[in-house]
């Protein structure tokens, strides 16, 4: 093993490593580690940025955009609509809303499918009287599967498309993933519908723990001020360290039995009015004493006011609120938004949230005005889990913004036009149409995927040119020594499936990808079924919450314990791994 094999092994266990511990972004990672290549000369100084220019980076981004525009169109809220019945039966309701969620996913990013449609789901077990956990994690998985169904379903798929490109000379096009990918996705929501939801804990079929933040009224108090008061003569918002000291966040103020608008953060305080705070009874007591209170009474009924609204949000990964407080945030004065409450795995948070960390997949609860949580959940990135009526959707243009998307779509299925070609114009026609406006199309992308894996393509690049992929394919084989070239692929595959569990995807695909073909070259057999079963593999991430963004998403909303997903989540790795190899084997003969 040479020296620049040793470096580039090393290299890869610490990313691997500090992706599985996610103490630090996967982006954050990635790039670090490009740097350290580039440093160590594993990596040439041409080679550098490359990544950011592939293909498979380009149209990652431009699915990401097209999926803006889609939504922006109300081509979603229409279907989801249309599919969503609460009184339907609880395995009819999985079967619609997961087939509805993998049809989405196959021509749009499936975590923006599952962002869409997770909202409406919520609302179905609302209205149905059961718990979100036995719909959303099935609705979860369904995305993930009809990624699988085209080129533009999932980033690996992109990711292996291209790696055929640059290896022979001709990528996989836009259906050729479709026979395999259908299959799975198929067998894969009948199973969510008739069997995998019943194998959650009976604990997660009653609790409904996106419901439960709403129990406020333990929780916000009046408190009359009084005339020897230290708040007296100051602003609300001169005297929230004040407050945090005890514990307290105030939400309003009432003057002469009125409620003065929003947050009254500008309001002075005069002797007699009446705080409306959020605290629990211990810091409530402490407040008393230390801010010159008296106790009047439980104040729920006062946040019944026009110009305040409660607003759950999810937070996913790429928030900018993940791993910070809302104090540092600085939430409310920034943004004149307070946060109440968080929910994490199914356990709430109603003390010292403000100094609670905040992690992906927490549910929290917020109070403001319409206007700034709006404000709010645009700039911090975090997804509300009730449809909000101030969004504008231009359903005039569905049709238009449809047609634009198939006509691309086949003008690049027939090899009319080289398909990031196509996506470009799919998106400068969609902002020249204001179906989204410039600003969406930057936050549209996210980009620390882009970041990865314009990261990550180098890196992979080094691993084959030193001949670590060599290596790495002469030891699976020697494993599976004796074996059927079968035997083999099914044993790539599940190496694949149980690195993506506990690893970024698109990463995984990116190191996959070489290997087998390098394996595949060793067997003297045909690369493609080893190229395809590394892309259905990278994308089947059912184990953990951290394999994949959608099962993050649900994890607060569904109030899931990290051991649930494996309940449901292998025996549906089993059955892909089942389904799969055959088909692999019928499509693309080795």
């Amino acid at each position: 093993m040479s020296f620049d094999q040793i470096m580039l092994f090393v290299l890869l266990a610490l990313v691997f490593a500090m992706l599985i511990w996610g103490r630090w972004r996967y982006d954050t990672v990635a790039f670090v580690a490009l740097l350290a290549a580039l440093l160590l000369g594993l990596v040439p100084v041409g080679e550098a940025f490359s990544g950011f220019g592939h293909p498979a980076t380009i149209i990652i981004a431009l699915v990401l955009i097209v999926s803006r525009g889609l939504t922006n169109s109300g081509v979603i809220e229409y279907i989801a609509r249309y599919a969503v019945d609460a009184s339907r039966k609880l395995s009819s309701h999985i079967t619609i809303m997961a087939g509805v969620s993998a049809a989405l996913s196959a021509v749009m990013n499936n975590v923006a499918a599952l962002a869409l449609l997770m909202p409406v789901d919520i609302q179905a077990a609302a209205k149905a009287g059961r718990s979100p956990a036995l719909s959303l994690m099935p609705l979860s998985f369904a995305s993930i599967l009809g990624g699988m169904i085209t080129l533009i379903g999932t980033p690996p798929n992109i990711v292996i498309a291209e790696y055929r490109n640059s290896a022979f000379g001709v990528s996989f096009h836009m259906f050729d993933f479709a026979p395999v990918g259908l299959a799975c996705a198929a067998v894969g929501v009948a199973y969510l519908a008739l069997v995998g939801w019943r194998l959650l804990p009976r604990t997660r079929h009653a609790g409904d723990s996106s419901q439960e933040l709403f129990e406020l009224a333990d929780y916000i108090a009046e408190l009359k001020v009084r005339d020897d008061s230290r708040m007296v003569g100051r602003k609300i918002s001169d005297i929230d360290d004040l407050a945090e000291k005890s514990d307290v966040e105030i939400l309003g103020l009432i003057r002469q039995g009125r409620r003065l608008p929003g947050l009254a953060r500008r309001v002075e305080v005069q002797a007699g009015d009446i705080l409306v705070v959020e605290a629990g009874p211990e810091s409530i007591d402490e407040a008393l004493g230390a801010l010159g209170l008296e106790y009047i009474g439980t104040g729920a009924a006062a946040l019944r006011d026009e110009h305040l609204e409660l607003s759950e949000v999810v937070v996913p990964e790429t928030s900018a609120l993940i791993g910070r407080t809302a104090m540092s945030v600085r939430l409310l004065y920034r943004y004149g938004v307070a946060l109440v409450g968080i929910s994490r795995s199914g356990k709430r948070f109603r003390q010292h949230v403000r100094q609670e960390e905040i992690r992906a997949g927490d549910v929290l609860l917020l109070l403001g005005g319409e206007e700034r949580l709006h404000d709010m959940v645009a700039r911090l990135g975090v997804l509300p889990l009730k449809e909000r009526g101030q969004q504008v959707l231009q359903r005039e243009k569905a049709l238009l913004a449809t047609g634009i998307f198939g006509a691309a779509i086949l003008a690049a299925s027939l090899g009319v036009v080289y398909l990031p070609v196509a996506l470009g114009c799919v998106v400068a026609a969609y902002v020249l149409l204001d179906i989204v406006n410039v600003r969406n199309v930057y936050e549209s992308v996210e980009w620390p995927v882009i970041v990865l894996l314009g990261s990550m393509i180098p890196i992979g690049g080094a691993l084959e040119s030193t001949g670590g992929t060599l290596l790495i394919a002469d030891g699976i084989i020697a494993l599976a020594a004796g074996y059927s070239p079968v035997v083999v692929l099914t044993l790539v595959i599940v190496a694949t499936m149980t690195l993506s569990d506990v690893m970024n995807n698109t990463a995984t695909a990116v190191i996959a990808a070489p290997i087998a073909v390098q394996i595949a070259e060793r067997l003297q057999v045909s690369p493609d079924p080893f190229l395809m079963g590394v892309a259905v593999a990278a994308s089947c991430a059912f184990l953990t919450p951290i394999g994949h963004k959608n099962n993050t998403l649900i994890l607060g909303p569904g109030g899931y314990r990290f051991g649930d997903y494996w309940r449901m989540g292998l025996p549906l790795e089993v059955l892909i791994v089942v389904v799969s190899v055959p088909m692999l084997l019928w499509v693309w003969p080795m």
